[in-house]
């Protein structure tokens, strides 16, 4: 790659987004994202004690059929949930409750932009540090909170049509009622994978994690578009990796090298059971559509 060489943006969007439910993903710990107090919203399960055993929360899975649908995606016969395998302090099982073959949800399209699958898995703990005394504490009032994931193709060529099309996602969450999405709150989140390169030719993958406004993921994603080109033409190579969004210095930083699909060893949950279609009764079907 030369200079004066024009670069064309590819983006693709992951969006989590809480679901609106009286209880957790896989426990009867109530989900309330307003719950101020730390660590009240919690039990064994949860917190992953010795010996529990979780149980599907049966509307989380119908507000993503009910998403799926109402983007004309494809509903799955089978589906299935698997560990995701990281280790993180406000991951207290030491894997998430996720699904990668086999999501809920394929294909489809929202304001014209491709969708690849939506899947259904639990939220982390909530981390806060204190610069002051250099220590952390984690609040598990959102861990097992029943989290939306939905992937878009790379199929976006700016941002604002990837902030608008986040917006639009905003609208049709309400609208069912299937969560608040309230970015501000964390209720939906934003993670914009980012690339350029010649017409014609594949770049390397850049991921801007957890975005918590429409404002601050198309200026993160108009910031990488303009690093990764003035890096390329300058003679350098852009590296894979996770960055972060400093929204004071209005640009992105450096986190770490991107994990792939083999860092996370997943393999299907034991203890869950499969998710036939054919075994949801004639009159729930209905309600999805």
């Amino acid at each position: 790659m030369t200079k004066g060489e024009a670069y064309i943006p590819t983006i693709g969007l992951e969006i989590h987004a809480e679901l609106k439910t009286a209880t957790k993903m896989f426990c009867c710990s109530k989900n309330d994202p307003d719950e101020e107090r730390p660590n009240v919203n919690i039990c064994p399960v949860c917190l992953a004690h010795p010996g529990v055993l979780p149980v599907i929360n049966k509307a989380a899975v119908f507000h993503v059929l009910r998403v799926g649908v109402s983007i004309g995606g494809k509903i799955a016969d089978y589906t299935e949930f698997d560990r995701k395998n990281y280790f993180y302090p406000d991951l207290p099982k030491g894997y998430q409750l996720s699904q990668f073959a086999y999501p809920l949800v394929s294909g489809g399209a929202l304001n014209g932009i491709q969708v690849t699958r939506i899947h259904l898995e639990e939220d982390t703990a909530r981390s806060q540090h204190d610069p002051k005394t250099g220590t952390t504490l984690v609040d598990f009032n959102r861990a097992g909170v029943p989290l939306m994931e939905l992937v878009t193709e790379p199929v976006i060529h700016s941002a604002e049509d990837a902030g608008n099309f986040a917006r639009e996602l905003q609208l049709l969450l309400r609208y069912l009622g299937a969560g608040d999405a309230n970015m501000e709150k964390g209720e939906m989140r934003v993670e914009a994978n980012i690339s350029v390169a010649p017409e014609g030719r594949l770049g390397t993958k850049v991921e801007v994690k957890n975005l918590n406004s429409f404002r601050s993921v198309e200026r993160a994603i108009d910031f990488e578009i303009k690093r990764q080109s003035e890096l390329l033409s300058s003679g350098g190579a852009v590296s894979q990796e996770t960055r972060g969004w400093d929204e004071v210095g209005q640009k992105t930083f450096s986190q770490r090298v991107k994990e792939g699909s083999a860092d996370y060893r997943y393999f299907p949950d034991p203890d869950l059971p499969k998710i036939l279609r054919s075994a949801i009764p004639n009159q729930e079907e209905s309600k999805i559509a």
